[in-house]
C-alpha cells in the first residue's frame, strides 16, 4: 500500500512537471516570430497588471502597489514591441495612455501624483514618449502636443530645476519640499537629465541639448563622485544626501544607473561621432561585468538586491530599462554589438526559462540565471523578461529616427513651461489647493494609523 502512495505521488509529481515544460515560454533567439510570440505572451502577463481597462480604474496606470512611474517604464517598453513586432495590438491603449497621464501642462507631472512624483518618475515617462518620437509611433491631432514636444516639455521642466546652491548642481530626487528624498541628490534623476538631453540632441541637431547633456554629465563624474573611475572602468554609486554637501556616497550600485548612463554615451557618440563619446562607453563596457551573474558572465542580474531575495517591487523592474539600454547601445555603437549582443541573447534565453510560472505557465520570474520559474512574480518580472527577449531583434529593425533620417513627430522647444508650474530655475511652484490636498492626505492617513492603533490596544 505504501509503494503504491509513493508511486501515485511520484507519477503526479512528473505529470506536474511534464505540464509546467509543456506550458513554459517557448523561445527561438534569432527567430523573429519565435521572439514576437513570446512577447506576445509576456505582454499579455502585463495586462493583469493594467488598471485602465478595469471599472473605475485610471487610463495609464497599473494596478497597486505598481506606482505611476513604472507604468511609465511600461509603456516604453510596449511601444518598443509595437515597432519591433509590428504588434499593434495595444496600439491605442499605448496611445490613450501616454496622451492621459501627460499632466494639465503637457510636461508629465499631473497634479494627482504630487504625492510621489519625483524627478526620475517624471523622467520614465519622459523615456516612454522619446521612444514614441524615435520609433515613428501614431502621432497625436494638431490640436495635441507631438511626441517630441512632450519630450521637450519633460526636459524643460527637470533643466529648470538644476540645484546650484548645493554639491556644486545636480538635481535633487524629489520635486516637492514636502516628499522624502527632497534633501538626497541621486544619480538616477541626473542620469535620466542627461540621458534625455542627449537624445533631444541627437534627435533635433539642436545644440543647446548637447550642451546640457555635457554639464550634468560633468556634474556626475567629476564634480559629484557619482560616477567613479577605476583602472578604466566606471563604477555607479546612488547618490548622496546635501546636509554634507554630497560627501558621503550612498554606494549601492543599480542596474538602471549604469544603463541609462551608458546609453546616453551612445547617443552622443552615434551623433557627434567623437572619440571623448567613445571613450565614455567603453568605461562602461569595461564595468559591466558586475551585472552579469557570476556563475554565467552573459546573464543579467540585480547584483545589490536579488541574491539575498530583497528586492522591491521597484528594484524588480531595474533590469527593465537596462535592458533596453544596452539594445540601445548594441545599435548605436557598432564596436559593441557583438559582445552586448552575447548577453542580450544570453539573458534573453535565460528569461524564457524564467517564465514558467503561475496559473498560465508563462508568469515570469527575476532569476534569469536560475533554469525556470523561481517563485517569484509581479509587473517588474514582466516587463523586464518582454525588453531582454525583444531587444535580441535590435539589429534588426531600424536605428532611432532623427528629424533628419524620417523622424516625423511635432516639438516645440518651449514645451512645459508655464508661468504656473515654474516660479524660479530649481524648482516647481506648487499651489495651494496642491498642498491643501496634500495636507489633508496626510491627515486621513494619520487618522487611520491612530484608529489601528487605539483598536490594538482595546
Amino acid at each position: 500500500m505504501k509503494i503504491n502512495v509513493k508511486i501515485a505521488l511520484l507519477t503526479a509529481a512528473l505529470t506536474s512537471m511534464q505540464l509546467e515544460l509543456a506550458s513554459a515560454l517557448q523561445l527561438t533567439v534569432g527567430d523573429k516570430d519565435s521572439v514576437c510570440a513570446a512577447s506576445a505572451q509576456i505582454v499579455k502577463g502585463i495586462m493583469d497588471y493594467y488598471d485602465g481597462t478595469s471599472i473605475g480604474g485610471t487610463v495609464g496606470m497599473f494596478k497597486s502597489p505598481y506606482y505611476w512611474w513604472e507604468a511609465g517604464e511600461a509603456f516604453g517598453g510596449l511601444i518598443n514591441n509595437w515597432f519591433y513586432c509590428q504588434n499593434t495590438t495595444y496600439q491605442d491603449l499605448i496611445y490613450e495612455a501616454l496622451l492621459h497621464q501627460k499632466g494639465e501642462h503637457d510636461n508629465y507631472i499631473p497634479s494627482n501624483q504630487s504625492l510621489t512624483e519625483g524627478n526620475d518618475d517624471q523622467a520614465f515617462w519622459g523615456f516612454a514618449v522619446l521612444e514614441a518620437t524615435e520609433r515613428n509611433f501614431t502621432n497625436p491631432p494638431s490640436d495635441q502636443p507631438g511626441w517630441l514636444a512632450l519630450s521637450q516639455a519633460v526636459y524643460n521642466t527637470m533643466w529648470s530645476r538644476w540645484d546650484t546652491a548645493y554639491c556644486g548642481g545636480g538635481l535633487r530626487w524629489q520635486i516637492f519640499t514636502w516628499n522624502k528624498g527632497y534633501d538626497y541628490k541621486n544619480t538616477i534623476s541626473n542620469a535620466c537629465l542627461f540621458h534625455i538631453a542627449a537624445r533631444l540632441g541627437r534627435y533635433t541637431g539642436n545644440e543647446t541639448y548637447i550642451e546640457t547633456a555635457e554639464e550634468v554629465y560633468n556634474w556626475l563624474v567629476q564634480t559629484s563622485g557619482f560616477v567613479t573611475l577605476n583602472n578604466e572602468a566606471y563604477t555607479v554609486y546612488d547618490g548622496a544626501g546635501i546636509a554634507n554637501n554630497c560627501s558621503q556616497l550612498s554606494e549601492e550600485e543599480w542596474t538602471y544607473n549604469f544603463g541609462i548612463l551608458m546609453a546616453g554615451t551612445a547617443y552622443l557618440y552615434n551623433h557627434t561621432n567623437d572619440d571623448k563619446w567613445a571613450t565614455e562607453v567603453d568605461r562602461y563596457m569595461n564595468g559591466i561585468s558586475i551585472f552579469l551573474n557570476s556563475s554565467n558572465k552573459n546573464i543579467i542580474y540585480e547584483r545589490q538586491c536579488q541574491e539575498s531575495g530583497k528586492c522591491s517591487n521597484d528594484q524588480r523592474s531595474f533590469k527593465s530599462i537596462f535592458s533596453r539600454c544596452l539594445a540601445a547601445t548594441a545599435k548605436l555603437v557598432p564596436k559593441y554589438q557583438s559582445d552586448l549582443m552575447d548577453i542580450i541573447e544570453a539573458s534573453a534565453e535565460g528569461a524564457a526559462q524564467s517564465c514558467s510560472g503561475g496559473s498560465d505557465g508563462v508568469t515570469c520570474g527575476i532569476n534569469w540565471g536560475y533554469g525556470g520559474w523561481d517563485g517569484w512574480y509581479g509587473l517588474g518580472e514582466q516587463i523586464s523578461a518582454l525588453e531582454i527577449i525583444q531587444s535580441t531583434l535590435v539589429l534588426e529593425r531600424d536605428a532611432p529616427y532623427t528629424n533628419a533620417t524620417g523622424g516625423t513627430s511635432q516639438g516645440n522647444s518651449e514645451a512645459g513651461i508655464y508661468s504656473g508650474d515654474v516660479s524660479n530655475v530649481n524648482e516647481i511652484t506648487v499651489k495651494q489647493k496642491d498642498k491643501a490636498g496634500a495636507a489633508i492626505v496626510t491627515a486621513i492617513v494619520l487618522a487611520v494609523m491612530l484608529a489601528l492603533a487605539v483598536w490594538m490596544v482595546l
